[in-house]
Order: structure tokens, then sequence, then C-alpha cells
């Protein structure tokens, strides 16, 4: 049904099988692990192909789907086993003879797709079962609906021609991105929906009362739902429910509170908004996170704004929320806490941390100590001095790749001034650094030997804080001036031997580059000369502006 070099997002191809029975029931698991298992063992035969990162392993956190194509030859050889079965109008239809009558699935890639299937159907009443609309300019509306009551799975972008009486075989809805404001009340009557997927709606304002009575509903997606304020009272009655990528919090009678949360098995990815309407540890413990050992990724949002006029409870309540030690991922935004959750050192598997907007936080706990830590991004921490803070040995992030600091006025080290560093380097793994609007930083931190390379047996040894890093961005650093935190004059000069991009912008103190190491040669004659290696010996990108103070 795709066309060919089409990206498919697996997580919807999975439910797409679901939708239309391909996916045959196993007594003690769950079709979606089943469809996941189809498809690792169709990947692994080179059915498909282009598949992004391992599937359905969380090893890179910066790719937020898997997605995959189906290779060109067995995309031939489908097809033609499949006759009729399946369509693909990706050009405009010359007339109407041309339309693929007989296809159960049918997938458009043109410009204003429902205008052409709205004049073909008027002549007919096919048998779809999946209808993809995948153009980029919707047309005026899907009129004739009622032609199409054997359909099983429907991903479209205009939302006015819902008439949920014609679909009640429907089980895969996909509405994103559309312009709708509001679902139909009477979305009760799809008994058999598996999957809804509401994400990105602009203007989404409110969820139908009787969303609870969709006891199939396994998937359900509310993010990047910017107007969406509350969720529908009852929704712990989904007791089907896997996925639940959004939920807000609302103290109206009629919504949901975090605690229709707590007996549904929910994994993937799950976002609680509007924290500041859950009152307490007790109304956060309700939500049941520790049970939800299927979470990889949650993220803790309050409303930014604000935080002294809301409730005063924002410790107790991020204390509530303790996920399961198992979490990849998490996210805490605009938390009016000045302390950190104690249950942050039982995150031993977690890849990647994201701070945004904690205005009140004074102190980070011992994030070195969290063993697979992949990602640490710090935004907005208005009240935080120094990042490595309270240790007693040394100070290694061991696996750390990305490092993100941005509008973080008042940090000014890296280290405690009690911290015994000694020759340890900080960040021994970092590849990517990024360092925005942090005025009060004066320097890198402290450069350390490291061994660079190796030839005839001998080691040649030079000094950096980031023996990995191959991108750099340092932006609008008011009292930057030192490429490292020292005392005094060194002999030898910090080097970035792995770097390939610098970006140094706006950044008015910094009056030198680094000038890397001495190199001493010997002549033939004896004679010695003194040289002086690059700071960057694989640099490919460099843009400097902003630098007055540069000579």
């Amino acid at each position: 049904m795709f066309p060919k070099d089409y990206e498919i997002d697996v997580e919807m191809l999975i439910q797409l099988w679901m939708a239309n029975g391909f996916i045959l029931e196993k007594q003690g698991e769950r079709p979606e692990i089943t469809g996941k298992n189809i498809f690792v063992e169709l990947a692994a035969r080179s059915f498909f192909q282009d598949v992004k990162g391992i599937p359905f392993q969380f090893n890179h956190t910066e790719v937020s789907r898997i997605t995959c194509k189906i290779h060109d030859l067995m995309h031939d050889v489908t097809m033609d086993s499949m006759g009729n079965e399946c369509a693909t109008i990706a050009t405009k239809l010359s007339k109407s003879e041309d339309f693929p009558y007989s296809a159960c699935h049918l997938f458009l890639s043109v410009n204003r797709a429902e205008t052409i299937l709205n004049a073909s159907l008027a002549k007919g009443s096919p048998t779809f079962q999946t209808l993809i609309f995948g153009g980029k300019k919707p047309g005026r509306g899907f009129q004739k609906l009622s032609n199409c009551s054997s359909v099983r799975a429907l991903k479209v972008q205009q939302s006015s021609f819902l008439r949920l009486k014609y679909l009640h075989h429907l089980r895969y809805l996909d509405l994103s991105k559309s312009d709708i404001e509001a679902l139909p009340e009477d979305i009760s009557i799809l008994y058999h929906l598996q999957t809804l997927d509401l994400s990105n709606c602009a203007d989404l304002q409110r969820l139908p009362k009787e969303l609870k009575y969709l006891t199939s509903l396994r998937h359900l997606y509310t993010h990047g739902c910017r107007k969406l304020k509350s969720m529908p009272g009852g929704l712990g009655h989904l007791t089907s429910l896997q996925t639940l990528a959004c939920f807000i919090a609302d103290t109206d009678s009629g919504c949901s509170n975090v605690r229709e949360l707590q007996d549904l098995d929910l994994g993937g990815r799950l976002e609680l908004r509007q924290l500041e309407n859950v009152t307490g540890a007790n109304g956060a413990q309700a939500a049941g996170l520790g049970n939800k050992k299927k979470l990889t990724k949650l993220e803790l949002i309050w409303t930014d704004g604000d935080q002294e006029a809301q409730n005063n409870n924002h410790e107790e309540v991020v204390e509530g929320l303790k996920p399961h030690d198992g979490l990849k991922v998490l996210g805490i935004y605009s938390c009016g806490s000045s302390t950190f959750p104690t249950w942050m050192d039982i995150l031993n598997g977690m890849v990647e941390l994201k701070l945004s907007g904690c205005k009140k936080l004074e102190k980070l706990p011992a994030l070195w100590q969290l063993p697979a830590l992949e990602i640490l991004h710090l935004k907005g921490l208005e009240s935080l001095h120094c990042l490595c803070s309270g240790a007693t040995t040394a100070v290694i992030f061991q696996k750390l790749k990305v490092l993100t600091l941005v509008e973080m006025p008042n940090v000014e080290a890296w280290l405690d001034t009690d911290v015994v560093q000694g020759e340890e380097t900080i960040f021994p793994k970092v590849e990517k650094l990024e360092i925005h609007e942090c005025g009060s930083l004066t320097a890198l931190p402290k450069a350390a030997s490291v061994i660079t390379e190796s030839s005839g047996g001998v080691d040649t040894k030079r000094r950096s804080a980031f023996p990995a890093l191959r991108n750099r961005t340092l932006f609008s650093l008011n009292m930057f001036d030192r490429w490292e935190v020292v005392e005094g004059t060194l002999v030898e000069g910090v080097t970035f031997p792995r770097l390939e991009e610098l970006y140094i912008l706006s950044c008015a103190s910094l009056a030198t580059l680094p000038i890397g190491s001495l190199l001493v040669e010997q002549s033939f004659g004896g004679a010695e000369t003194v040289c002086c290696r690059s700071a960057f010996p694989a640099l490919r990108k460099l843009e400097l502006s902003g630098l007055s103070a540069l000579e």
C-alpha cells in the first residue's frame, strides 16, 4: 500500500496490522509485542530496510520514533502477490475509471486527495478497510464517508467529515495535525476502536465526555495539543489502554485527576501536565507511576508562570511522582521545588535527563553517579551556582555524550572548590557541548592528561577537558575568558583532539583561542626546534562572531 521509498512509522504499521486482524492472538502476549516480533523478523530478512535505530531498544533517545522503508524488490514482489488488494494514488487521476475500486487498502499521497476520492466514490461503493491520506494539502473534506462503512483504519487531516454512525467497524483513527477543535460526543459508539491519534492538533480544545466508553481503546495520543486543558472523567475505565501520551490534570469535578491513572498498565511515553493542580504527596502517589514498569519516558510539567502564585507543594508532588527504576528518559519542567526528588539515585538505567524552567532549584543531585546517563539538558535553572557539588571523590560522567547548558545566569563553577579531582577528566566521552546564555561562567573545566595517539609503542599525552568532543557551541557567555579553570600559567596548552565543528558567538570577554601543546622536534644535526601543535587538529568548520576582545 505504501509507495516506494516511503518512510513508514513502525508503531503505526503494527497498529494497522492489528486493526485489520493480521496479528493472531497469543495467550499471555499482547498483540503489540507479537507485532514487534514479526517486524524484527521481517527486518532481519531484509523485507524492511533503513530502520532508524535498533528496533524497540531505547538506545538512541534523540530518535523520537522508529521508522523503516520497504526494500524496492520486496515492494514489487508484494504488489504482484497482492494483486489489486493494495493500491497507491500518487498522481492526479486522468479519469475516474482509473480509480482502484477493487482495492481494500488505499494510500493517497496526492494533494487534495479527499476531493479526488469524493468524485470517484460517487460512482461506486468499494469495500475499503484501510484509507491513508498522505498529501500535504488537504481537500474540502471527505463527503462520501457513508460509502466506506467497512473501513477499519483511517488517517486523514480533515475533521469536518466525521459521521461516526458510518464508522462502527473503525479500529484505527488518526487525526493528527488536523484542524479539529472537538471530537463528536457520539464517539462512544466506536466499540472496536483501538488507536486514537490526536497528536499535534493545535486547535483541539476538549475531548468527548463519553470517551470512557471506548473500552477497546489501547493507544491514545494527545501530545502537542496546546489548547487542551483537561481530560474527561472516568479514564480509569479504559483498562485496555497501553499508551496515554499526555495527561492533563485539572480540578473541575467533571475531569479526570491523576488518580485515574492508578490501575492503567501504561507503557512508552507519558507526559503529565498542569501538575500545579495535584495536591500533596498523596495525590501524586495515587497515579501509581512506580508500578508502571513499561514506561520508558516520563515528563513532569507544571504550567510555566509565576511559581510563587501557585500552591506551594511542588516539592511534595514531585516526590510523590516516583517512577520505576527502569525509566530511560526523564524531563522535569517549571517545577518550583528548591530541591531535587530523593528518588533520582534509583534511576540507574536512565539515558536522558532534561531539566527546564526549575527556577528555584539550588543544587543538582550527583548526576555523575548515574551509570547509563548519555544526554543531559539543563535550561533556565536560575538559582543554580555549581553543576557538580557535594562530591567526595573525583567527578566523572562515565557515559555522557551530549551536554547542553542554556539560560543559567548564575552558574559560575563546574565543581565545588573542595572537590579533589586530580588528573581525572570530568567528561571523557562528551561529543557535543552547547553552552548558551550562562553569563557568570568564566571557563571550561580543568584539562587533564589523556592519551590521544599511540605509535611505535610510544603514547603521546595531551591535555584536554573534552578528549572526545566533536561539536561545540558557545553563545552569549559575557564572562567567558579562559579555556580551563586553572590558577597561574601552564607550560602545556589545552587541546581538543577530535573537535570537528566549533561555533563561538557573542563572547565579549574571550581574548584568545587555545594554542595547543608545545612539540620539540630534533633535526639530523641535533638541533632542536620547538613548535606548537594545533589545539584543533581535526577541525572542519569554524564560526567566530561577536568576539570584541579577540586579538
